[in-house]
């Protein structure tokens, strides 16, 4: 199909200083968006894109879009697959472009200008897909495919994208009547509006929420590098001569986990659980609310009786009590092995003179206390081993030996930060595979958490092999002057996990960008990421990558066995607030919602009919759970994780049963999970791999619960 191309330049500027003066010829400035990037793999040109660009790239990726649909619709031949499916999974390739760099650049580097065009073009965006996605002549066409798929003789993974592609049309309203699509246009338009407040109001919050501490004694017990960056923090805040602790992950769990302050501990707990709660302008209350209510209304316009019911549709479990079933067989073992937990640790308490009941904020401090006890090991002598260089080579190692990749340094390539590291990967033939690229220091407009997401889509069209550009985003602890950032274990396990989403987004060969990489169903996409953690601590691997950053020396076999023997401590706590969030996140939207609920008392009720303990919080208050608030992307799929969980251990069983690095299991998983992309039906894909259903029980004793 031919492209009609349309290019909006700068103005141009002529000088004429007076009256006769010679003008003089300006060179046009290109946006860079609207043009080929000339840079190697076709990576951003970072350093040229300009705040200014974005808007003008988005609506000239709308306006060629919108061409696009066009020459689709206007077409005389009957629609196939080629002039309709594939043309429309191939097109919108400009706001394609522009808007993965925009959303990826707004959520690792949020500045003021950022939001600003957010706020402009994800108007503009959420009602450019809407026109699309409700287009009743383009609608027609690919329903005509659908209808008659048995005639054309389809592939596999052509029939996969045309059942996706029809499947989307209708779940985003082309069955509506003129006046739904209207509302359900208006729908789409406010919960966009409500979400971006959302994020805003959390990242804001998470910048401006600090505890601060003028007391050295109160100081006890924490980490060396925790001290020395709250003094660093102070003093960009104007407070020198005082330690100021942030919510991101690295103060915060490092103040939870080892400040002898209990006061200390409590202000810091009280200070994250109320993030986007507190009686102030970043109060995410009326936006949940209003979120909650549209959605329902969305779900109810559509023919659903709930937005869970909705959302389950599309993914392996199709339904609400199928969800709650995986996560109810899960629950009760989390919660019993939690009890067990807590009184190990009250007991510890007790006996070591305290004279007071383990609290929600003592957890993390007195798990290290037992674990240590118990196995005398603690993050502050494994963290020397796990410098993150040394990690990131843990992950190169255990992949190349996995799948034959390798992966090289491109210090000249673009970056968007100082920070980012850039690598082309290659496949064991040594033909080039993918970019991949590492972001993982926090900063002011950096949003919390760890994330994987690409810079360029991977898809095979008309002979052109577009291979991916894939990143991995951290907030782990910046290096000093006299440290390098050293990982606690659980940075380590998040680090192998982003690393797994990364190689299915790297690694990919499905053949359209539609079923690519990881647009998979959303309880599978977590398959690969958390298959990637049972590498982080086998032996072998270890002694490749566990290195002391001070003398060079391999991480003893002492260690090794410990860390082996504590793998599964602390599973009741980490697998009930994990399995609490994904219950909650269901509670909400299996609703249907009329008036406005006080999301506080709603938490508290859902936690007292789940039999939550006192000591253990959901592992996100609604007030700043993100995943499911802040876009529609885990809504009501939270739970995934466990039930990708599932997958993951069941699959990692069957290299514990043939050894780690056994390569005809290796290249099973290579095809059929990594490569495969969504070509096939996940569980179909899946039992192809492991050569029979998938099993709970194999999760359960995992994590250390049967």
């Amino acid at each position: 199909m031919k492209k009609l191309i349309f290019t909006i330049t700068a103005l141009c500027l002529c000088t004429a200083v007076a009256m006769g003066a010679k003008k003089t010829k300006v060179k046009e400035r290109q946006n860079p968006f609207m043009t080929e990037y000339t840079t190697q793999f076709q990576i951003p040109p970072f350093d040229k894109i300009t705040y200014a660009d974005y808007v003008p790239a988005v609506k000239e990726g709308i306006a060629q879009h919108n061409a696009e649909i066009e020459a689709i619709i206007v077409r005389r031949d009957r629609p196939d697959f080629e002039n309709t499916i594939l043309a429309l999974d191939n097109s919108g390739k400009l706001l394609n472009k522009v808007c993965l760099v925009f959303y990826a650049l707004s959520e690792s580097d949020g500045t003021p200008e950022m939001e600003e065009i957010a706020a402009e073009i994800t108007p503009l965006i959420t009602a450019h897909s809407d026109e699309v996605s409700m287009n009743p002549l383009l609608f027609q066409k690919v329903k005509e495919v659908y209808d008659n798929k048995k005639i054309y003789n389809l592939t596999r993974a052509q029939e996969r994208l045309l059942d996706k592609t029809y499947k989307s049309f209708v779940n985003n309203g082309a069955l509506l009547g003129d006046a739904e699509k209207e509302e359900m246009k208006k729908i789409n338009q406010e919960l966009s509006d409500a979400q971006l407040q959302f994020n805003r109001n959390l990242q804001k919050e998470n910048n401006n929420t600090e505890v601060v501490v003028e007391d050295a004694a109160q100081l006890s017990g924490l980490p060396e590098s925790t001290i020395a960056e709250a003094a660093s923090q102070a003093a960009s805040r104007g407070k020198e001569g005082k330690w100021v602790f942030t919510v991101h992950a690295p103060s915060r769990l490092a103040v939870l986990s080892y400040a002898d302050s209990r006061d200390l501990r409590e202000r810091m707990y009280k200070a994250y659980m109320t993030i986007g709660a507190k009686d102030n302008e970043f109060n995410n209350s009326a936006n949940i609310n209003k979120i909650l209510a549209l959605r329902v209304r969305k779900a109810n316009l559509l023919g659903y009786e709930t937005y869970a019911d909705m959302q389950m549709d599309k993914v392996m479990s199709k339904t609400v009590a199928a969800a709650e079933d995986l996560l109810y067989k899960i629950w009760e073992p989390a919660k019993a092995k939690a009890a067990e937990e807590i009184a190990d640790m009250q007991k510890y308490i007790d006996n070591h003179g305290g004279n007071f009941k383990l609290a929600a904020w003592d957890y993390y401090y007195y798990a290290e206390k037992v674990k240590a006890e118990r196995f005398n090991l603690s993050d502050d002598q494994v963290r020397p081993y796990f410098q993150l260089e040394n990690v990131v080579k843990g992950l190169f190692t255990y992949s190349g030996k996995l799948f034959g990749i390798t992966f090289k340094e491109l210090p000249k390539a673009p970056k968007y930060n100082p920070e980012v590291t850039v690598y082309e990967v290659k496949d064991a033939e040594g033909k080039h595979v993918a970019v991949f690229m590492t972001d993982y220091f926090p900063r002011a407009t950096k949003r919390q958490g760890a994330w994987m997401s690409e810079f360029q889509s991977a898809y095979n069209y008309n002979g052109e092999n577009i291979r991916p550009i894939v990143f991995n985003i951290g907030n782990f602890t910046k290096p000093t002057k006299d440290m390098p950032s050293l990982l606690t274990i659980d940075e380590v396990e998040t680090t192998f996990h982003e690393f797994g989403h990364a190689l299915q987004g790297m690694l990919t060969r499905a053949q359209f960008r539609g079923i690519a990489g990881t647009n998979v169903d959303r309880d599978a996409v977590e398959l690969p990421s958390q298959f990637s953690e049972h590498w982080k601590f086998e032996p072998w691997l270890l002694s490749i990558y566990a290195k002391h950053y001070k003398t060079g020396e391999v991480i003893p076999e002492e260690l090794v066995k410990k860390l082996e023997a504590s793998s599964r401590f602390n599973m009741g706590f980490r697998t009930t607030e994990l399995c609490g969030a994904a219950l909650l996140d269901i509670e909400w939207h299996k609703m249907n919602y009329a008036k406005d609920i006080d999301v506080a008392k709603f938490e508290r009720s859902v936690a007292r009919r789940l039999g939550l303990p006192e000591e253990i919080q959901f592992r996100y208050r609604s007030s700043y759970f993100k995943h499911i608030f802040g876009s529609d992307q885990y809504a009501s799929g939270y739970y995934t994780y466990l039930w990708a969980e599932v997958l993951s251990a069941d699959a990692a069983s069957l290299f514990e049963e043939k050894g780690m690095y056994d390569q005809e299991a290796a290249q099973a998983y290579l095809k059929n999970i990594l490569e495969a992309g969504d070509s096939e039906d996940a569980m179909v894909l899946y039992q192809r791999f492991r050569g029979r259903a998938p099993q709970v029980e194999a999760l359960l004793k995992d994590r250390g619960l049967k």
